[in-house]
């Protein structure tokens, strides 16, 4: 298979972290030669962190250049603009329709631009929304909108549904475990 390339973006604290070692432990289980990078700015502060996965038969390198992205997986509208550049013309980008206030907006500098997803709409990318938080809180609780994406992205990808399950099994600490697969379900089927 050709090597495929995803990027998990996002603001620091949104779980992408725990998104990006979902999806490669379940490409690993899959066979597949496994890269990924994260790159993490002022993370802990809210700042942009975004996560390059390289997956294939044979992959050299975890970096994604910039129209080469097969798929972005976007926690935030402002950060789904931001990479817009990396996706491949014929890939998909997935968003969420939160928002989060970036630095300058929360200090008084700026406002939120209005009309970001439609301006995504505009750019002629294959994009779906999702409201991953509202399906997040339904799970049970807000911190589950990394497994409400990873839902969301799994019903694009060729990998059975039992295999994304056993790894957040796998991952999620047992008391977490029912409402992180609710949320997956209701990425999944949303």
């Amino acid at each position: 298979m050709s090597v495929k390339s995803i990027m998990i973006v996002g603001v620091g604290g949104q779980g992408t972290l725990l998104a990006s070692r979902l999806l490669g432990s379940v490409l690993v289980t899959r066979g597949f030669d496994v890269k990924v990078s994260e790159v993490h700015g002022m993370s802990q502060r809210g700042g942009s962190v975004v996560t390059y996965v390289k997956y294939g038969d044979k992959v050299s390198s975890p970096i994604i250049e910039k129209g080469e992205a097969d798929l972005i997986l976007a926690f935030e509208q402002l950060e789904a603009a931001r990479w817009l550049g990396f996706l491949d013309p014929k890939g998909k980008i997935i968003v969420n329709t939160q928002k989060i206030d970036p630095m300058p907006v929360v200090i008084g500098k700026t406002e939120y631009p209005e009309g970001v997803i439609d301006a995504l709409k505009r750019s002629g990318a294959d994009i779906t929304e999702i409201d991953a938080l509202s399906m997040a809180v339904e799970a049970g609780s807000s911190k589950a909108v990394n497994v409400v994406l990873i839902g969301s992205m799994a019903k694009h990808m060729d990998i059975p549904v039992e295999v994304w399950k056993k790894a957040i099994e796998e991952t999620v600490p047992p008391k977490f475990l029912e409402m992180n697969l609710k949320a997956f379900d209701l990425g999944y089927n949303g």
